[in-house]
């Protein structure tokens, strides 16, 4: 029961019984295209609603054409994403990071860099070690399977044939992406070159990098595009846009029988039933939000927000956790044509879009993204990293040969802190570390769904994290500074070194030989490059972890049925549900959440085909 003269916000509507649905989705995300678009293909009489913050993506060119990313990620359309500030910490020189979420149909996945990198196998089975049966890699990759048709080489034991979405290198390949591969064919430290790095059990060697981007139509291939809108004939698939989530609505035997929903900021508040089953999908940062808000969470905060308590799940919110990323660009020849030009020149990009259309090849075809390695320390490398990154070796990364510690590849366009250095040619070394120690929580700070969440990222608050980073700059240098592009750093994006270290930033007639020594750093060099790292380190926007599927003893919010503990017909189902992060882009990893909420979902309700 609510109590008894809430405010006017939080008033139940009378249920309309023309609102009435079987599932209703409190989110359009990945994982509720693929859920949704699973079960309204076996099942067209399944009465089914997606609540979404934002708006449709279907055949726009900002999504569907893989270049239009850029503008997504240096000056995104207003409303494609919504944008959340983090708490200042003074592990990043006072400073808030922006975490996001996407705000459209498909969410992450139709405005994300098309990145395909897969979990390691270990990832999920420790995910089934925490009591979650059904969840490891024996389950899982099949999953993975099944969401792909794999045009990037071979099909085998981890690629699939006939799913969906088509994986494939694009129509089109950077100057970076090529310069990358040939200076590590030569260079390698110790690492080689494979035909794949993405089988879920491949670690430490340098490839090409496969992309969400059908090889045939060059389009970007997503969940909304692939999974829901191909059923979108079906009248009882029914998608609400533009409409942020309030809360979910319980009967007096919690069990959830609704969902409250504003039709756009500030407008009209709704009320849709549902008679079987509520599936919340807005994501890590807004579901464990949309709970709150219903009453499921830490008694403290609930009640301090006037919200009665409908389960008391103190680690609703919490186990925050994402990856850190490292941005280092650097200087190219100055006739090279990158794809920074998508986002900064109109007139440019629509010549490149008139040859998309035609051919569905050339620059709009790419992500920029073509080469990488997902890279563990050899013993030179631990004596680098030194003593105090030993005991998080020795106990997490050891044990599992397919772990990395950082992702390393290259962006055929300038990522950086300064847009206007973007007008001058160059590229782009990535440096993500996969695991990061840290863990920090996101809840709500009013009952308004339009009020700001408070995120606490605990980036940075681990000096294993700040290492890591470290190392994998000088790494991701030296290979830079051996590529055939190679004009020199981006000043301005680097350590500021000190006066008369061999480790000075600043142009380049071209790169060094393959077997020129690498930098000596000094002491005072590191504690540049660290420095640098607490000023500019970011988010890499792959939130996970705040609805940890695990023990309810171990501030667990959901079980390995997706039911949320303690109340009934709720589940949850997108990266939220992660008890422990993955150490890969979390495109792939959402949809392999997606495929198994719609199978288990089957189950329950009956429904063949899935």
């Amino acid at each position: 029961m609510r109590p008894a003269s809430p405010p006017d916000i939080f008033r139940s509507p009378q249920m309309n019984p023309q609102r009435t649905y079987d599932i209703i989705f409190a989110g359009g995300g990945t994982a509720a295209c693929v859920t949704a678009g699973r079960l309204a293909a076996a099942d067209s009489g399944l009465r089914i609603l997606i609540v979404e913050n934002g708006g449709q993506v279907q055949d726009k060119p900002v999504h569907v054409q893989p270049g239009r990313y850029m503008k997504n990620m240096m000056a995104p359309e207003p409303g494609i994403f919504t944008f959340h500030r983090t708490t200042p910490s003074e592990n990043l020189n006072d400073r808030g990071l922006v975490g996001s979420n996407a705000s459209c149909v498909g969410g992450g996945g139709s405005v994300n860099a098309m990145v395909y990198v897969r979990a390691a196998a270990s990832d999920y089975d420790d995910w089934e070690k925490l009591g979650n049966l059904g969840w490891g890699s024996a389950d899982l990759i099949p999953l993975a399977k099944k969401t792909e048709t794999y045009q990037a080489g071979p099909v085998d034991s981890t690629h699939g044939a006939s799913g969906p979405l088509k994986v494939s290198y694009g129509a089109h390949e950077t100057h970076a992406g090529r310069d990358f591969l040939k200076a590590a064919a030569e260079y390698g430290r110790g690492r080689k070159l494979t035909q794949d790095g993405n089988d879920f059990f491949n670690c430490n060697s340098y490839a090409r990098a496969p992309k969400y981007i059908d090889i045939e139509t060059g389009r970007r291939s997503d969940a909304a595009h692939c999974y829901l809108y191909p059923q979108m004939h079906n009248p009882n698939l029914n998608i609400i846009d533009h409409a942020r989530v309030v809360r979910i609505l319980f009967d007096d035997d919690h069990h959830a029988v609704g969902v409250e929903y504003h039709e756009g900021k500030g407008g009209e508040i709704r009320t849709a039933h549902a008679s079987r089953l509520i599936i919340v999908s807005a994501g890590a940062l807004c579901s464990p939000a949309i709970l709150e808000r219903s009453g499921i969470g830490a008694r403290p905060l609930l009640e301090q927000h006037e919200i009665e308590v409908v389960s008391e799940l103190p680690g609703v919110g919490e186990n925050y956790q994402d990856h850190t990323l490292g941005l280092s660009p650097y200087l190219s020849p100055e006739d090279e044509v990158t794809l920074s030009i998508l986002a900064l020149d109109e007139k440019a990009a629509a010549a490149h879009e008139t040859e998309w259309l035609a051919t569905g090849k050339g620059l709009m075809a790419s992500n920029g993204v073509d080469a990488g390695i997902r890279i563990r320390p050899n013993a030179n490398d631990l004596e680098e990293l030194g003593p105090a990154f030993q005991k998080r070796w020795d106990t997490f990364f050891s044990r599992a040969s397919d772990k990395a510690i950082a992702w390393i590849g290259t962006y055929g366009c300038y990522l950086g802190n300064n847009l206007a250095s973007a007008v001058r040619p160059s590229f782009t070394m990535i440096c993500i570390t996969t695991y990061p120690v840290a863990v920090g929580n996101v809840h709500i700070q009013s009952r308004d769904a339009f009020a700001p969440l408070q995120v606490n990222s605990g980036i940075l608050n681990s000096v294993e994290d700040l290492l890591v980073l470290r190392w994998a700059y000088k790494w991701a240098r030296e290979l830079a500074r051996r590529m055939d592009g190679y004009r020199g750093e981006v000043v301005i994006d680097h350590p500021i070194f000190p006066e008369g270290s061999q480790a000075a930033c600043g142009d380049a007639a071209g790169p060094v030989g393959i077997d020129a020594p690498d930098i000596s750093y000094s002491k005072q060099d590191d504690e540049a490059i660290d420095a640098f790292h607490r000023a500019n380190i970011n988010m890499a926007w792959h939130a996970l972890g705040t609805c940890a599927m695990k023990p309810r003893a171990q501030s667990g919010v959901v079980d390995a049925r997706l039911n949320v503990y303690g109340v009934k017909n709720l589940k949850v189902a997108d990266m939220s549900i992660a008890p422990l992060n993955v150490g890969a882009n979390t495109y792939n990893t959402a949809l392999v959440i997606g495929e198994k909420a719609a199978s288990i979902i089957a189950e329950e309700l009956g429904i063949a085909g899935v």
